[in-house]
């Protein structure tokens, strides 16, 4: 199992996230993070955010983060749109 962190930008995401509605649909999407950050279907994202990955939560908004295979941690980077 991994460890979750969450960036400042992730918790404010998260109020976003719960007023829209997608609260559980992350809620299951974090639990699967837990148990495997690599269980398709994931993007390896590039340019600025090169060593990360993400996850659809619906076909605007995404879950994107780092996993540092060390220490077991997820960094949860951000859980909104990548369009803003």
């Amino acid at each position: 199992m991994y460890k979750l962190v969450y960036t400042k930008q992730a918790v404010k995401d998260s109020k976003k996230i719960k007023q829209a509605g997608l609260k559980d649909k992350v809620i299951k999407l974090l639990e699967v993070l837990k148990k495997d950050p690599f269980t398709p279907p994931y993007e390896k994202l590039v340019g600025n955010l090169k060593g990360a990955y993400s996850k659809r939560i619906n076909i605007q908004h995404r879950l994107i983060y780092q996993v540092c295979e060390k220490e077991k941690t997820i960094k949860i980077i951000r859980m909104w749109t990548h369009y803003e």
